[in-house]
């Protein structure tokens, strides 16, 4: 018995040892067929530790990444999803950058339903820095919960 294929076939990172990308330019997001389409829930995606350059000082920036979607037709493939966030670690740009460039090169693979990401950045010379951005107002039918992530007071 053949298993029917889900689109992991054409995955070319999950499974392999591939190594994390320099930047984000150079990061290969895959996507798969969401499993349910025409169904509408939330897929959620929390990156605590993920970091960024400063484009001025070179010096690590830090945030807590909250990415919510709803799916249409594509789910974004987890690993590349990973890798992707980390190429940034050697990318220097502004949080407002970072934040709305993950968000939409999300949007461009995608084409969700809905998507919200919200950035919330530790402080660098004693002010926070939090960026939010989403597509457009959220489906009606679809639980959406609070991401809990509070406003810096040595947050964790």
């Amino acid at each position: 018995m053949t298993r029917p294929d889900d689109g992991s076939s054409a995955l070319t990172q999950l499974g392999r040892h591939t190594p994390a990308p320099n930047n984000p330019e150079e990061a290969v997001l895959e996507r798969v067929p969401a499993p349910y389409p025409g169904k509408n829930y939330l897929v959620r995606f929390t990156a605590p530790e993920f970091t960024s350059l400063c484009p001025v000082t070179g010096q690590p920036d830090f945030a807590h990444i909250v990415i919510d979607y709803v799916p249409d037709q594509w789910i974004v493939e987890s690993k590349s999803l990973k890798l992707f966030l980390t190429s940034f670690r050697n990318h220097g740009a502004f949080h407002e950058a970072c934040s709305v460039q993950i968000a939409t090169t999300l949007v461009d693979l995608l084409s969700p339903v809905w998507l919200r990401i919200g950035a919330y950045w530790y402080p660098r010379g004693g002010i926070p820095i939090d960026v939010f951005w989403q597509t457009g107002a959220p489906p009606a039918d679809v639980w959406i919960p609070s991401q809990d992530v509070p406003t810096y007071r040595g947050r964790g």
